[in-house]
């Protein structure tokens, strides 16, 4: 995806391809965020927050990809979502005012639309249906968090991988002409989103006939 130069061309991608039920905001509102919303870049491995530490804006992913990941205390990770343009994420930390749960790295080169609190309260109080979309996004995301902590919990591991799998698809995932996919995605990938071993990832893999590898050619479920 093609880099983006101005801050206000970012903000109707990210409503083009997340909100489309919205109407552009009105003009005046857009003269004043121009000069609020940012653009940053972020060089592979580089942390975006911490976890434990605030969050200070809304962010989009314009292109690249961002790794959302828990820490626990004996160094260990769990990789929550890859989030991949163009999608919001670090809503609940942002306007909750509270830590993050989770730490931001970018596992590529990547570029940020970087929605502020000052641009936010436009955006919340004076953009027509904002705030209901920002809600019902959000609320996806709930829904999506408890399945995945079901399918953690309670979900044997083939299942797990099964779910993994499909979460890949959706994020990175393009439809192949003769029916099959095409994504960016390694085993040890997909291991760590599923919370199993590798050795377990590729026993799945061979007894479920998907070639893995670093494009995933043909895909299950």
């Amino acid at each position: 995806m093609s880099s983006h130069k101005d801050p206000l061309q970012a903000l109707e991608a990210l409503r083009a391809a997340g909100f489309a039920q919205l109407t552009p905001p009105p003009r005046a509102l857009r003269g004043e965020l121009g000069a609020l919303l940012a653009l940053r870049r972020l060089p592979r491995g580089r942390l975006l927050f911490a976890q434990g530490a605030p969050c200070p804006a809304l962010y989009a992913v314009l292109s690249g990809e961002i790794a959302t990941r828990l820490l626990a205390a004996d160094g260990s990770s769990s990789l929550l979502e890859h989030v991949r343009p163009i999608r919001l994420f670090g809503l609940s930390a942002f306007a909750s005012g509270l830590p993050s749960r989770y730490e931001a790295v970018a596992s590529e080169s990547t570029q940020l639309l970087v929605i502020g609190a000052a641009a936010y309260a436009l955006l919340m109080d004076r953009w027509p249906g904002f705030a209901r979309a920002l809600l019902q996004e959000l609320a996806r995301r709930y829904d999506g968090t408890l399945h995945q902590l079901e399918s953690a919990r309670h979900r044997p591991a083939a299942e797990r991988l099964q779910l993994a799998l499909a979460q890949l698809r959706r994020e990175r995932g393009v439809a192949l002409r003769d029916g099959g996919w095409s994504l960016r995605a390694t085993q040890a990938e997909l291991a760590e989103l599923a919370g199993v071993t590798r050795q377990t990832a590729n026993e799945w893999l061979q007894a479920s006939g998907v070639q893995l590898g670093y494009r995933l050619l043909r895909g299950a479920g």
